[in-house]
């Protein structure tokens, strides 16, 4: 166990893992924590659109995505009618993939590890010591002991809970929309299906329509990933037991996915999305991923902002000498407009009465759908001039400026 790093990367997700891969090309010392022992499972969709995909090449991982699927974009279905939209052309290309999260954090695990990082696994972080403001040192559980590392900085990239990020002040605000997801695997004869299965009419056991949507995704080894998803607030919380809900969604998509055995490895997850926490940098500490909730909150995707709040974190320890001020202010203009708009739409979409007003007819319009999954692929950009982007970003400013509480504050 080492007992000092230039630099701690708490939790070897994607986030964790990409940030210490980067620090450590860039000559520092790094140490990898990890409570678990890899490789682990993790729930998720496993779908990496072409946004998370390009992250992944500019990681340099980009050969180990060259033998997986080539997902051309998403089937839609519902209220009877089904679109295939591919994926819009953006800066960020025009090939999604899926990998399960077991082999893809422990990939990028490992390619830290190749280029310098120290890793360990198996032991927590549990407890910060403070001097001045800047954390000197984190505490360690390792089954029964305990031990001490120094450090000069901290990248804190523990997942949704965060542990450690809310022991240094991290809290998640459930007034905005957050979500709640299941997800399992299942035996498919069409697990090289080049389209992403998506089903915006979601239903219960009861057939009583749900605020979510249903997902198969095509992982290519005989597998797919089948799962739900359901929006909830505060005000609205997403009252419905995941397990039922996804026995049923995949008995209903058996046939069209020739599905040959039930779904197994069920898990589920809370998921706090479009930065909707506060407490997300401290002087010589950031926290990336989806610890900061950079998820978008229209489809539960992170994988991407993981990867891109991982380099922009890396970069900022050589450009700032306290990033209390600095890293909330990144993730703001970064990600803050378009997670306030998407947050706005999230909510709209947890009231049973919206979602067959506007599914019904916009399940109908190829180009509302190729708009839908623009959005929902976060492949709108800055760069961006066409008239779906200036009013995507309009409304967005709209959002932060009249919410009580914008994102990352």
């Amino acid at each position: 166990m080492p007992d000092s790093t230039d630099l701690l990367v708490v939790g070897a997700g994607p986030a964790g893992a990409a940030a210490a891969a980067h620090a450590a090309r860039r000559g520092m010392d790094v140490v990898l924590l990890d409570a678990a022992v890899f490789p682990r499972d993790k729930t998720c969709g496993d779908g990496l659109t072409p946004r998370a995909h390009s992250a992944m090449n500019a990681l340099g991982m980009g050969e180990f995505l060259a033998d997986r699927p080539r997902i051309r974009g998403l089937e839609l279905n519902g209220w009877g009618a089904r679109q295939q939209v591919a994926w819009p052309s953006s800066p960020f290309g025009e090939v999604g993939t899926a990998v399960s999260r077991m082999e893809l954090d422990d990939a990028i695990r490992r390619f830290a590890v190749d280029h310098g990082a120290r890793m360990v696994q198996g032991t927590k972080a549990i407890g910060v010591q403070v001097t001045g403001g800047r954390i000197e040192s984190v505490t360690l559980a390792c089954g029964g002991a305990r031990s001490q590392i120094s450090v000069q900085n901290v990248i804190v990239a523990d997942g949704v809970r965060s542990g450690l990020g809310k022991s240094l002040g991290r809290q998640w605000h459930r007034e905005t929309a957050y979500g709640v997801a299941a997800r399992s695997y299942a035996f498919s004869e069409r697990s090289d299906a080049e389209w992403m299965g998506s089903h915006l009419e979601l239903r219960g056991p009861d057939d009583e329509l749900l605020p979510g949507y249903g997902w198969v995704f095509p992982l290519g080894d005989g597998l797919v990933n089948v799962g739900v998803g359901a929006l909830a607030t505060a005000k609205r919380p997403a009252s419905l037991a995941l397990r039922p809900v996804l026995e049923h969604y995949a008995r209903m998509v058996g046939d069209e996915w020739a599905l040959t055995a039930p779904p197994e490895r069920i898990t589920s997850a809370l998921l706090p999305m479009g930065g909707a926490v506060s407490g997300v940098a401290g002087a010589n500490w950031m926290l990336i991923g989806d610890a900061a909730a950079c998820v978008n909150p229209l489809n539960g995707e992170g994988i991407d902002y993981a990867l891109e709040t991982a380099e922009a974190a890396v970069a900022m320890l050589d450009t700032a000498s306290d990033f209390s001020a600095a890293w909330p202010a990144h993730l703001r203009r970064e990600y803050g407009a378009v997670f306030a708009a998407a947050r706005r739409a999230a909510g709209l979409l947890t009231l049973p009465q919206t979602v067959p007003v506007l599914g019904r007819p916009g399940i109908r319009s190829a180009t509302l759908m190729s708009t839908v999954v623009r959005v929902m692929g976060n492949l709108l950009t800055p760069e961006d001039t066409d008239v779906i982007a200036r009013a995507w970003r309009t409304a967005g400013r709209t959002a932060s400026r009249v919410e009580s509480r914008p994102p990352f504050t």
